[in-house]
């Protein structure tokens, strides 16, 4: 299992902007994270909403965090662009499962919403503050 490429670039993105001390516009992080610009772009939309990143327009626009680095987590990063991380897709609201159409009810769910649970956290702990 892994994270997607979104996400990946989403946390490049972040860091990118967790090292900068001025407004970074998107051909720059573009080049410094090697996201395309359209791909970029469309992450940068996702962190925006999500309020992890502050967006200005105009000649001296660009990007910034929207809080300190710190303060924003991978799990909040992740997110951002996938939704609430569970390891099964049993676990969403409102799925159905192959073995039962009311939900799954199989004998692994609990174990998968445990296992969720734990790497929720563990992606909670780690922030990107500067090291």
């Amino acid at each position: 299992m892994h994270i997607t490429l979104e996400a990946d670039y989403a946390i490049r993105i972040v860091d990118l902007l967790a090292h900068q001390d001025e407004r970074a516009d998107a051909k720059k992080i573009s080049e410094g994270t090697e996201v395309t610009l359209r791909f970029a772009l469309k992450i940068l939309h996702k962190l925006v909403a999500g309020g992890i990143v502050k967006s200005y327009k105009g000649a001296k626009g660009g990007y910034i965090l929207a809080k300190l680095a710190e303060q924003i987590t991978l799990r909040e990063v992740i997110e951002a662009v996938e939704g609430t991380y569970q390891l099964s897709r049993c676990l969403k609201e409102g799925s159905t499962c192959s073995r039962n159409t009311a939900g799954c009810s199989c004998r692994f769910q609990p174990a998968f919403d445990d296992i969720s649970g734990i790497v929720r956290a563990k992606l909670e702990a780690i922030t990107f503050k500067k090291v």
